[in-house]
């Protein structure tokens, strides 16, 4: 029951698009938050991403919006108008949270910056997400996931093949982390916020994040002993964390970190048996003799002797860390996944069935997270309105002004 969650009873309001921001309410969501997502006419552009998904254009049937947004309310309000900044903070009276990643020259202006805010509501728990922090030359830049945490962060210039091109990026990979790393600062200053009565300003940006975990190599790269990224995977420290392709043309990722370990077991398993004591392959006399690359090409020559299903038997019975570079067309089918929860299967009402994807925290006691298909645009509006208390002749009036817009409004315009 939703009343047995551990955020039931908090309240947040969200003015916030893309992903990050989403990504992070609807884990407060998850838990039982009410979250109020509060969007223009125009709604989040996630909402209206399909086509380029390769998904159809239909609200209905939004898989990207519901990830991101499942477990919420919505509504439309104008937050250019008086009174639409005067409901926005009759709803923030009575809130714990609210989080948005609009920049701060937006807020500042807009009067929704912290300070101001937290001389209102000093209880209220204020989350900011930005591509680049708030200080700084950069801090007013734009900034997605692709730009802020893949290129500037350091992934897409150091980790792909030295001698080919960075990286095909998939959108929501840097949103995503740094969206449950900015849950987990509300949280925790929810958490203080209830002990002292006073509420504290959470900040998460897409350039740290990536930093962060990325650490132990950026870290890592500051010694001399160190190689200057991009590499040859040839060239790898470890030749045993490297992936390798089979006789089917499969890659199978190895992950075996402590090389001399493991050098005596696996040596036999993929018939060089004669290898096992050979001092030339110790880690130590590897490095200092650059064998990296000589022993990565004798890995390889002999895993494309036999079929990743082949290996994949012989790796399994002798407890070698390893797995099948699956594509997503195999992920949605992984029994170990469908097991472990990692997916839902939502009914939608245009009575097609799709695969979604959970977030990937759970609260054993609390049990799996209910996953209510995400609100469409401005569907709540009145709902919320009403619970603040304004009476149907105030709504209508508010209406006709279009401070607000609701569902029947606006799906004309979005293909409902």
């Amino acid at each position: 029951m939703n009343s047995e969650k551990a955020l039931h009873g908090v309240k947040v309001i969200e003015l916030g698009t893309f992903i990050a921001v989403p990504a992070c309410t609807r884990y407060l969501a998850d838990n039982g938050a009410d979250v109020i997502k509060i969007e223009a006419k125009s709604g989040d552009p996630v909402r209206f991403a399909g086509t380029q998904e390769g998904r159809p254009d239909d609200p209905y049937e939004n898989t990207t919006y519901d990830l991101e947004n499942a477990n919420k309310r919505a509504m439309v309000l104008n937050l250019k108008s008086p009174e639409g900044k005067k409901i926005l903070f009759q709803l923030l009276e009575k809130a714990d949270m609210f989080v948005t990643n609009w920049r701060p020259q937006a807020l500042q202006k807009a009067g929704l910056d912290y300070e101001t805010l937290h001389e209102k509501f000093p209880r209220l728990v204020y989350g900011s997400f930005t591509g680049y922090g708030e200080t700084g030359p950069d801090k007013d830049l734009p900034g997605f996931d692709f730009t802020a945490f893949f290129a500037r962060g350091g992934f897409m210039g150091s980790l792909y093949q030295k001698g080919t091109v960075p990286m095909n990026l998939v959108p929501g990979i840097g949103d995503h982390t740094a969206g449950l790393f900015l849950s987990a600062g509300l949280v925790t200053a929810l958490y203080k916020a209830a002990k002292t009565g006073k509420g504290d300003k959470v900040t998460v940006n897409l350039l740290h994040a990536s930093i962060f975990v990325q650490g132990i190599m950026l870290q890592a790269a500051q010694y001399p002993m160190g190689k200057r990224y991009p590499i040859d995977r040839r060239d790898s420290n470890n030749p045993f964390n490297c992936a390798f392709e089979t006789k089917d043309g499969r890659f199978l990722q190895l992950s075996m970190p402590p090389f001399d370990q493991f050098y005596p077991k696996f040596m036999p398993l993929i018939g060089r048996e004669d290898l096992v004591g050979d001092e030339r392959y110790t880690m130590d006399n590897m490095t200092k003799h650059n064998r990296n690359a000589e022993f990565h090409d004798i890995l390889s020559a002999a895993m494309k002797q036999k079929t990743a299903a082949e290996w994949s038997k012989i790796f399994e019975e002798n407890d070698i860390p390893f797995a099948l570079a699956q594509v997503w067309d195999e992920v949605l089918q992984d029994k170990q996944a469908w097991a472990t929860n990692v997916f839902y299967s939502m009914h939608y009402p245009n009575g097609a069935v799709r695969t979604l994807v959970r977030q990937p925290i759970f609260l054993q006691e609390q049990g799996l997270p209910d996953y209510k298909q995400s609100p469409l645009l401005g569907e709540h509006s009145e709902e919320i309105l009403r619970e603040l208390g304004y009476s149907e002749e105030e709504l209508k009036a508010l209406h006709e002004a279009e401070v607000y817009n609701t569902w029947d409004d606006l799906k004309g315009f979005h293909n409902g």
